[in-house]
């Protein structure tokens, strides 16, 4: 999918109104379709159950009216309910989890099927004729209405159950963990072409990329944040027109606009750079938008929990047990980091050097799960002990050697930081036996 269009896309998955519009259009043509079957059948519909409603003109609109109505009202109150609950989640947790309600596809379908069985009624009221002249009573359109009116309590009793579940502490951290191991399992830049990983390639190529002469800068024509890179299409751009493409920024960079996003070169096998053709729709390979995406954003879902847990340790909240949760999650996030291979950024066409990417490594992502934390659990000690055992645990799952000094030194500095905030000896003592404890099984 272009990238332009992938960009829309995301946009209308996450908007509250596409899902129930696309279900309000289908309302108008499940309408037309039974009405259209009343007319041209004498199937009698409606009127086989006359102890369920009154039959007739007059019965069918006021049935279909008290539906109508109290449709409408029930979808203010599950518009009312959602806009209550993405208030509450920006208050209590962090804004930017806000974005998982608004595309959670649940509260879309429902306020959808509220809307839609509202205008399905009025479409259905229009066609109704109870003069002398003309009577046309469409009973089978009439009798879906009911069946859909029936459905609509099961929606709402589900929904308060949806809206009371999504509200709990322990949801909102395994939807974001959910996400962001969906983005650690192709962790970005891994799906971009081939890795260089012979290190004398990647020695020739390093040497390359730092040579600051001859490169072109592409700019940016739009502020925002760096969303999502179109990698195949970025790639074969660059294979095309026998070049090197430096991505200058990592994913999520807040962009100005005229920032350099890009630098290109010819490739080492072309070196004169007069023969490359740069375009100026280069651009159109990456999406800039208003906010963070976590498809290619490891770092977005880890900020995204440790802003949860900043919240629950800032003086106003101060709620230890959310944020002995959040650190519980960020410890399986880490762990998931930790057993794999940080891909490089040298990225090959499987002949030549094409892509540099800028991206974390792993000390970057454990630096950004840990310092902050540490640094606002200032005081509770009962933080500084689940940190430690979540290092330890990470620890456990690294799958290389030289990931345990980044963790040990991480352990060492929780260990520091509680003999200085911490205010009893006995607390004290109890992060140093865990710490000393941990030890014996770090290496």
């Amino acid at each position: 999918m272009p990238t332009r269009l992938r960009h829309y896309w995301q946009q209308l998955h996450e908007s509250l109104w596409f899902v129930p519009g696309l279900m309000v259009l289908a309302s108008f043509g499940l309408a037309y379709e039974l009405v259209e079957f009343d007319a041209h059948t004498s199937w009698q519909g409606a009127k086989r159950f006359p102890l369920l409603f009154a039959s007739g003109a007059d019965g069918a609109r006021g049935m279909l009216s008290a539906i109508a109505g109290s449709m409408l009202t029930v979808a203010a109150l599950a518009f009312s309910s959602t806009l209550s609950t993405i208030s509450q989640v920006s208050s209590q947790y962090s804004p930017r989890v806000l974005r998982n309600f608004m595309r959670d596809r649940v509260n879309q379908v429902v306020i959808g099927y509220f809307v839609g069985v509202f205008a399905y009624c009025l479409i259905v009221l229009g066609t109704i004729r109870g003069t002398e002249e003309v009577k046309f009573v469409p009973s089978t359109a009439v009798l879906v209405g009911l069946l859909l009116a029936l459905g609509g309590v099961a929606a709402l009793i589900f929904f308060i159950h949806h809206i009371a579940e999504s509200l709990q502490t322990g949801t909102i951290l395994q939807h974001i963990y959910r996400d962001t191991g969906k983005a650690i399992a192709n962790l970005f830049p891994d799906q971009f072409g081939e890795p260089i990983n012979d290190p004398e390639k990647a020695e020739a190529a390093r040497q390359y990329t730092n040579d600051q002469a001859g490169w072109h800068p592409v700019i940016t024509n739009q502020s925002g944040y760096l969303q999502l890179i179109n990698t195949k299409g970025l790639l074969n751009w660059a294979t095309r027109n026998g070049v090197v493409v430096r991505i200058e920024k990592e994913m999520g960079t807040f962009l100005g606009k005229g920032t350099v996003l890009f630098s290109v070169r010819s490739g080492i096998e072309r070196p004169d750079p007069e023969q490359a053709d740069w375009p100026d729709d280069l651009i159109d390979y990456v999406s800039i938008g208003r906010h963070r995406n976590i498809e290619q954003d490891v770092p977005f879902g880890v900020q995204q929990l440790v802003d949860i847990a900043l919240k629950a340790l800032s003086a106003g909240i101060n709620d230890t047990t959310t944020a002995i949760m959040a650190v519980d999650y960020l410890g399986a996030v880490s762990e998931q980091i930790a057993q794999r291979n940080i891909p490089t950024g040298f990225r090959s066409d499987g002949e030549h050097l094409r892509v540099l990417v800028r991206s974390a490594d792993f000390d970057d992502y454990i630096r950004l799960a840990f310092d902050l934390t540490r640094i606002n659990a200032k005081g509770d000690h009962a933080v500084f002990r689940r940190l430690l055992r979540t290092l330890a645990l990470v620890n456990e799952a690294a799958c290389s050697e030289d990931r345990r000094p980044i963790l040990r030194q991480q352990a060492e500095l929780i260990v520091n930081y509680a003999d200085q905030t911490l205010d009893t000896d006995y607390e004290k003592q109890q992060v140093r036996d865990l710490y000393r404890e941990l030890m014996k099984t770090w290496l």
